[in-house]
């Protein structure tokens, strides 16, 4: 099975920020992340609009044109409604991981992705080697919700 794997990204679901009320004053939010058929979740944060996750979900990437795919769910005793979701390109991640870096001084910053029509990107979105290994900070803005970001830091690991 791990023949035809290129890698494994660390996603890191640091927080979500002014996301979306789906029960009475507040929601009970969790975020799914998903690529191919792996699926991960986060704990679930009662009560909050601005939830502090800061987990570290890892994702076994076999094709990385394949969108990571982030879902914010509300978890409610039946179903749990859905409170948005984005779509991660990691290929300026790995693009930045097959220039084989070394010897780059900590936090430099190799590539920027700037948020486009095509991109959930929030803001500007930095690609930078940290300790020897290439990390991305990314604000997403939550389509299909009336509001949303959750903030997230990618990290490449290799085999």
């Amino acid at each position: 099975m791990l023949d035809h794997l290129v890698g494994l990204v660390k996603v890191r679901v640091v927080r979500g920020v002014n996301l979306a009320i789906r029960d009475l004053r507040s929601s009970d939010p969790y975020v799914v992340v998903r690529i191919g058929k792996q699926k991960l979740k986060t704990r679930v944060i009662k009560k909050s609009t601005n939830p502090e996750w800061n987990e570290e979900l890892t994702l076994s990437i076999e094709n990385p044109a394949d969108a990571v795919r982030v879902e914010v769910f509300d978890k409610d005793t039946f179903v749990d409604d859905s409170m948005g979701n984005a779509e991660l390109d990691i290929r300026p991640l790995v693009d930045v991981v097959k220039m084989k870096l070394q010897d780059v001084p900590d936090k430099t910053v190799v590539k920027k992705v700037v948020p486009n029509r095509q991109n959930c990107l929030a803001e500007e979105s930095s690609i930078y080697v940290c300790e020897g290994k290439v990390k991305q900070d990314l604000v997403v803005r939550l389509k299909n919700v009336e509001c949303g970001e959750i903030e997230l830091q990618l990290q490449w690991v290799d085999l």
